[in-house]
């Protein structure tokens, strides 16, 4: 195969990739390469033939894979050294600015030198003209910035915030910190448990139903599951994964056997079983110097997470169609969020108080719930569900033999083998997990509280008689099973960060409701935050509305502030996204609310409207 020319990719991939051969950095003139050819330059370089690839182990096909896909990026892509420029602090002054500053400064040195009144006249009238030709040259430069990116809502959002947000300064931090910090977190919280029986634990019903093994898919079912994916990138994956979303029709034969031969061998190939740890704060208003403010998510490989997917669609099946899913738990299914949850639980809370009956409101806390998952327990807990033969064996191999790196800044730590949890950004890890924890359903349910769930958020729900003094101890009773069962589970109960919310019923009197779990007293408070909502004791959303208003004023303030360099189109993006969005999240709970309620916020919805339209007040 002859070196090729000079290839015209995507200006996604020129950022990131150098594509011209040529020395000198001019290439001939060539016509333009659609994405719908870019297989044509693939399908030659891919070395196995698809006989050949059949009779390989998944490890073996699927490294064989991914090198030859990174040789071909690297051959057609190669990767060229740059030295950066130095940014420049004032990018809009240009060299007729620059003359002006230096007669601005020739014409002060002479006012200073004279001290006539004529030469401090006419320093201050070029100070002047100075000052608004910089103020126009940085009108300019922004609006033809804003407009440039005005069609790209990651580039816009860039854009703004490097304009109105400084970056932090450097964090000392290193990749090593953070890798050492999140091992430590998870062994502490596993040394507080004795380790499980090799058992499969106490004895269950058979189901009438089980899942032995995960069908293979048809070429047509892999090619969905590739190109209906989001193209997202992480440093593991061979090639940009929305270049691999269009050569999947050439890859198709090597996709399909490759996933076909994990699902039937029930093995996932070593390769897959890495991932790229991303430290994330919890809060954008925390202290990012604190290591304690941030939480680890994986970034996982597009081929990975197809894998993923193409269990995740059986599994899902097996467990809906015998309804083996906790009803109760309404995170990542389809056609639940974290509104319906809310609304699940505010409207629990309102019929109960229509009926004079007071409500208790529990949000549980957990501890890294996701990191400290124990497999030998989960293992176990599908074996209950029906899940057998390949099946169980291809989850197994998911979860053990699994490794991570910690990418910080410039720096990534050495690997290190993660042998609990489940990795928080996979695809299948959020329904391992509400399998993991499904039966804590009973554990409430025996003592008469209600609950709902979204993810490793817990709401329980207790409504009772104004008459029953007995309310403290059930509940409490209540959290001292549900703390045997964390315990059994391995996963660790926060107290400090669980809430109690008591809620009065119509004509009912008030009641300071404390509840000990633990030896730990846990008191009602007047509101408490669940979900993104704070809920107050009235349902009134009153400190919600606040808290919204509050931040989508400042919203618009910084939007104001740049709001001469955008164009329209611009401004309505950054407001949807900053101001409407926050109106919209759970907007549904304030129905039935009095117009005096929800005022503030149709102020707020009248000035982001203004502001899009460049509108006086």
């Amino acid at each position: 195969l002859r070196p090729l020319p000079c290839i015209l990719f995507p200006l996604a991939l020129i950022q990131h990739f150098s594509l011209c051969p040529y020395s000198d950095g001019i290439a001939p003139s060539q016509p333009s390469l659609s994405l719908s050819r870019y297989s044509l330059l693939f399908h030659p370089i891919i070395s196995p033939s698809a006989q050949t690839f059949s009779n390989l182990s998944p490890d073996s096909a699927s490294s064989t894979l991914l090198s030859s896909l990174s040789a071909s990026f690297d051959f057609l892509c190669p990767l060229s050294s740059r030295q950066a420029r130095s940014s420049t602090p004032a990018p809009w002054l240009d060299d007729s600015l620059r003359a002006h500053r230096t007669g601005l400064r020739a014409a002060e040195r002479k006012w200073r030198k004279t001290r006539l009144p004529a030469d401090l006249a006419s320093f201050h009238a070029l100070l002047s003209t100075f000052s608004s030709s910089v103020s126009a040259a940085k009108a300019t430069f922004y609006h033809s910035k804003f407009q440039a990116s005005a069609s790209n809502p990651r580039k816009l959002f860039a854009t703004f915030s490097s304009l109105l947000n400084p970056p932090p300064p450097p964090s000392s931090l290193s990749a090593d910190d953070f890798v050492n910090h999140f091992e430590k977190k998870a062994d502490d919280i596993r040394s507080l448990f004795a380790k499980p029986n090799d058992t499969a634990g106490p004895a269950h019903t058979a189901l009438p139903c089980a899942l032995t093994s995960f069908s293979p898919l048809s070429p047509d079912e892999i090619s969905r599951l590739v190109t209906a994916g989001h193209p997202t990138t992480c440093p593991l994956d061979p090639i940009p994964s929305s270049l691999l979303q269009t050569i999947s029709g050439d890859l198709l034969p090597y996709l399909t056997l490759l996933i076909n031969s994990s699902l039937t061998a029930g093995y996932v190939p070593s390769v897959f079983k890495r991932a790229r740890v991303a430290p994330l704060l919890k809060k954008p208003t925390l202290d990012p110097s604190d290591i304690n403010n941030y939480r680890p998510v994986s970034l996982l490989s597009f081929l990975s997470k197809t894998l993923e997917r193409a269990v995740l669609g059986q599994l899902s099946c097996y467990l809906s169609q015998n309804d083996l899913l906790d009803p109760n738990q309404s995170g990542f299914k389809t056609g639940h969020s974290t509104e319906t949850a809310l609304l699940c639980v505010t409207e629990a809370l309102r019929t109960a108080k229509a009926n004079s009956l007071s409500s208790a409101l529990i949000l549980l806390d957990l501890s890294a719930a996701f990191d400290t998952v124990n497999h030998q327990i989960l293992l176990s807990t599908l074996s209950e569900l029906g899940i057998s033969g390949a099946a169980h064996a291809w989850i197994a191999s998911y979860l053990t033999g699994r490794s991570y790196q910690v990418a910080w800044r410039e720096s990534v730590s050495a690997p290190r083998a993660l042998t609990t949890g489940v990795p928080q950004g996979s695809v299948l890890g959020p329904l391992l997990f509400s399998l993991y924890t499904k039966s804590l359903g009973s554990v409430i349910s025996s003592h008469g509280l209600s609950y709902h769930c979204y993810a490793d958020d817990t709401q329980l729900i207790f409504s009772f008689p104004p008459s029953d003094y007995q309310v403290a101890n059930r509940i409490s009773a209540c959290l001292a099973d549900i703390s045997v069962w964390m315990t059994a589970h391995h996963l660790k109960l926060n107290l400090g960060k669980t809430e109690l919310l008591f809620l009065p019923g119509k004509d009912c009197p008030f009641h300071d409701l404390t509840i000990t779990v633990d030896n730990s007293l846990v008191s009602s408070s007047q509101s408490a935050k669940n979900l993104g909502v704070t809920l107050d004791n009235t349902l009134s959303f009153s400190t919600n509305i606040k808290a919204v208003t509050r931040s989508c004023r400042f919203m618009l303030y910084n939007i104001r502030r740049v709001r001469p360099c955008l164009t329209q189109e611009a401004a309505q993006v950054l407001v949807q996204a900053l101001v409407i969005s926050r109106l919209d999240y759970c907007n549904s709970l304030l129905a039935g609310l009095p117009a005096c309620a929800i005022k503030p916020l149709q102020l707020i919805q009248n000035a982001a409207a203004r502001l899009v339209f460049n509108l006086p007040k």
